[in-house]
């Protein structure tokens, strides 16, 4: 049961100044201290306390309801394999048995060399390919017995980890950019001013009518910061955190 690292430390601070309010990063960083252990530690929620000023009841109870966060050690590879009606009908129920007796555990056990958790899961949005599964969220469409048998094999071996990293990495691109709350929100969440002013509805339509009929614009707050290299653009980043 461990703390963060100081290099996560580094990461979860850099998180956390891409959000206006600093408890908004309590997933990402659950997700880090998940991507360092494997599983969630209670040290490591202390410490996410810690770097969130919260306590840490508020921390567990946030853990404790999302299934993608695991309070207790899991494998190496969470194999989560779909028994919803797609899978049902065409064979998820006997890829779970295949998998039992193949690595000889039930759902919800790890081998005990460590490397490999199954469980049963509901739809993984993979429908048209069943019956599948997923490998610490990484998806297999089609897979019957021999075709299991051959992933285990490839994943013992270690030939997939550029593909499949150990449990807990969900992404490997670093985030950079965050979202800037307009106005409304951000004033409706803590009475503090704006980041930065969103448009009202509309106007971005308007000023580029505007600008496309080759009208000046009057001057607006933060052209000059612009026009000195200092952009207010924000990129929407990509859906998650590692």
């Amino acid at each position: 049961m461990a703390r963060l690292s100081a290099e996560m430390v580094d990461r979860a601070r850099g998180t956390i100044a891409l959000y206006p309010h600093p408890r908004s990063a309590l997933i990402p960083l659950l997700h880090m201290a998940q991507e360092q252990d494997g599983w969630v530690a209670p040290d490591a929620m202390e410490h996410i306390a810690e770097l969130l000023d919260l306590t840490p009841a508020e921390v567990m109870g946030t853990a404790s309801f999302y299934d993608m966060l695991f309070l207790e050690p899991v494998g190496k590879y969470l194999i989560s394999i779909c028994t919803n009606i797609a899978c049902l009908l065409n064979g998820g129920y006997e890829l779970l048995e295949h998998a039992e007796e193949k690595l000889g555990i039930k759902p919800g056990a790890t081998t005990a060399d460590g490397n490999f958790t199954i469980e049963e899961v509901e739809c993984i949005a993979l429908c048209g390919q069943a019956p599948c599964l997923a490998v610490n969220w990484r998806f297999f469409g089609k897979v019957a017995g021999e075709g299991f048998d051959h992933l285990v094999d490839e994943l013992s071996a270690g030939r997939l980890t550029e593909e499949i990293p150990p449990h807990g990495t969900l992404c490997r691109t670093r985030r950079a950019v965050g979202l800037v709350a307009s106005a409304a929100a951000t004033e409706a969440a803590s009475g503090v001013a704006p980041v930065q002013e969103a448009p009202e509805a509309g106007t971005e339509r308007v000023e580029q009518e505007k600008s496309e009929s080759g009208e000046v614009q009057p001057a607006e707050q933060g052209d000059t910061e612009a026009a000195a290299g200092e952009s207010k653009h924000v990129e929407t980043p990509p859906g998650g955190e590692d």
